[in-house]
This record gives C-alpha cells, structure tokens and sequence, in this order.
C-alpha cells in the first residue's frame, strides 16, 4: 500500500511536438513555486521544449496534484502525485489516530488496547482512502482533463 496515490499515464500527441508545446507555453503561467494563485491562464509552473512541471491555476484545489511530464516526437508520459506541501499536511492527519490510540492507552486502564489497534488501523484506511484518495481522483482527473485540452494528446495507457 502506497501511503500517498499517484497516477502514471502515457499519451500520443495528436498534432506535432512543436505545435504541442507551443500551446502549452501558451496556456502556463511561468513560476519555479508550486503554488496557487489567480491567473487567466490553465496552468502555473515550468516548461521546456522536453518535459513540464505543472499545477493547475483553479485556485483552493489547483495546487494539490503535480504534473510532471515528459514529451518525445509523437508520444509522451505524465506522472500526477500530490504536491509535496499536502503530503507534509496530510501526515499530520495520518498522524492523529496513532497520537489518540497512544493517549488513550496511557489515560485509560482497562485492557482493550487490541481493539483500539484495530480502531486506529482502521481511521488510517479511512483517512487513505476515502479522503486522500477520493480529493487526489478527483482532483487528478480534473487536471489531466486540463492537460488533454492544452496539449491536445490522446491517453494511450
């Protein structure tokens, strides 16, 4: 179990690498910082004429998925994970169960600390998967819908 999604993907380039990455500059807001801020443009981050770093520009929810990406003459891959800024956040949620299981054993003394393993295993699951990994589909998907328009690719894997 990966404690954090990520989202590999390979796509063909429709029309030519130029023109690709042309549309591509076109539509991205140059900054070496990941983070969100309002612009007219799809996306933030870097591009060169080889591979792309990139954020989506939607503010609140944008800067959550990465996109880095390579891109050869008629194909190419994206690789989508959480930016590093969340992933630091998000242990501390993943942190919360072990801290509540650990207050409760030292506070509380009858012995059901089995149960209260299970229970904090449990919250964890929970937390991977129904929130982090719920938010990084939607939020994923969301940007390389973003990423097929602007760079006018069609997803092969």
């Amino acid at each position: 179990m990966k404690i954090f999604p990520e989202i590999y993907r390979q796509f063909r380039l429709i029309d030519t690498k130029e023109r690709s990455i042309n549309r591509l500059n076109r539509r991205t807001e140059y900054s070496k910082r990941l983070y969100s801020q309002y612009t007219d443009k799809s996306f933030r981050g870097e591009v060169s004429s080889t591979h792309f770093k990139l954020i989506s520009s939607s503010i609140g929810r944008g800067a959550f998925c990465v996109s880095t990406g390579k891109l050869k003459e008629r194909e190419g891959s994206v690789k989508v994970k959480i930016h590093p800024f969340f992933k630091y956040a998000l242990y501390f949620f993943y942190a919360l169960p072990i801290v509540g299981f650990f207050v409760e054993f030292i506070l509380v003394s009858e012995n059901n600390w089995p149960i209260l393993i299970l229970v904090a295993i449990g919250q964890m699951l929970f937390i991977r998967y129904l929130f982090i990994g719920l938010a990084f589909r939607i939020l994923a998907r969301e940007s390389l819908h973003r990423l097929r328009d602007v760079l006018d690719i069609e997803f092969t894997v």
